[in-house]
């Protein structure tokens, strides 16, 4: 079984300290923010962005005893074939329904980033593992929503066109805002006291810092620049540094954030990224060559890159659910403690 080295205070404070960083740029500049953050956000989109999902192939040997002795050809093929082939089939669910597709992905993106991005802790019980991953995946979505509405729902209606179908009108959203802010806010207060009358002043702290870290990444940045910030420096950071563990990663410095610990593990994951970043990186360009006519602006640009994420984040998540989580599933309803794998 892969070493459990999930990302923990330190880990974190990596992203903290990135999100903070471009929020200052950001909100410093706001006439110039995009170009600003456009070179940090170029590279992290290719170094971390791209590159977090190019060692997926490694997650189901990891969890085995054989380890990457098992990866032989018969595993590539069964790989690739189911991977490319649950990609394939949400492209052809964009086709033929954009709606519920666009629904779909966005339900799937509130539990993926919710359970993925939350703070690792295996002495709580699945229960409340499964209320803070869902509260969370909700935070990031009505933040925005609420502080800013216009903004939101003219990017959801912008990617609703990219794909011809219908908006969403100012009411449905306002409902839809409403909801969320309830569920957040309640459901968070709830948590809170959980975790206060359990005397659980560990996860609190965590809960209360990246909660107002996050608050102020979707307050002060524009959506779209809020999203990819998020996106780049905190979830695809953090699943990098969670999978290094599963790969065999020993930290030189004792977990300790440090410059020096970061490039070591960036280096460390890139160099087993590198092959399938590769290949990646020169289709992303293929299809951004072939789609370039009919792409007139940043918008449709940014649209198009929801729809490709949305095409991989299905296998990507089933793979980070049922394999890297799978230790939360073993202990679902049973009331237990889950054990680390490892």
């Amino acid at each position: 079984m892969p070493l459990s080295l999930a990302p923990d205070w330190s880990h974190r404070s990596y992203s903290y300290a990135a999100v903070l960083a471009l929020v200052g740029l950001g909100t410093a500049f706001p006439a110039v923010a995009g170009w600003l953050l456009g070179v940090p956000l170029a590279v992290g989109m290719v170094l971390l962005g791209v590159a977090h999902g190019a060692c997926d192939q490694f997650v189901l040997p990891a969890s085995q005893p054989a380890g990457r002795a098992a990866m032989g050809w018969r595993y590539w093929g069964r790989f690739l074939l189911g991977y490319l082939g649950l990609a394939a089939l949400v492209g052809l669910l964009w086709w033929w329904w954009p709606v519920a597709t666009v629904a779909g992905f966005f339900l799937l993106t509130v539990w993926h980033w919710g359970s993925a991005d939350a703070p690792a802790n295996t002495q709580v019980s699945t229960s409340w593992w499964l209320a803070h991953s869902l509260l969370r995946g909700l935070l990031i979505f009505a933040v925005p929503a609420w502080g800013r509405a216009h903004e939101t729902r003219s990017l959801v209606n912008e990617l609703l066109t990219f794909v011809d179908a219908a908006h969403v009108s100012v009411a449905t959203f306002e409902a839809i805002a409403v909801v969320l802010g309830v569920l957040v806010m309640g459901g968070h207060a709830a948590l809170w006291a959980g975790y206060a009358v359990r005397a659980r002043t560990d996860l609190l702290k965590t809960e209360l810092v990246e909660v107002a870290v996050l608050t102020l990444l979707f307050v002060a940045l524009p959506p779209r620049l809020s999203v990819a910030v998020y996106f780049v420096f905190w979830h695809s950071l953090q699943h990098i540094l969670r999978l290094n563990g599963w790969l065999g990663y020993a930290s030189g410095n004792n977990g300790q954030a440090s410059r020096a610990e970061l490039l070591g593990q960036l280096g460390f994951f890139l160099r087993r990224a590198a092959p399938l970043l590769l290949i990646s990186c020169v289709a992303l360009l293929v299809l951004g060559r072939v789609l370039a006519p009919r792409l007139p602006d940043a918008t449709a640009w940014f649209s198009l890159a929801l729809v490709v994420a949305a095409i991989v984040t299905l296998p990507h998540a089933l793979l980070v659910t049922t394999v890297m989580d799978a230790h939360r599933w073993k202990n679902l309803g049973l009331g237990k403690h889950p054990s680390s794998p490892g």
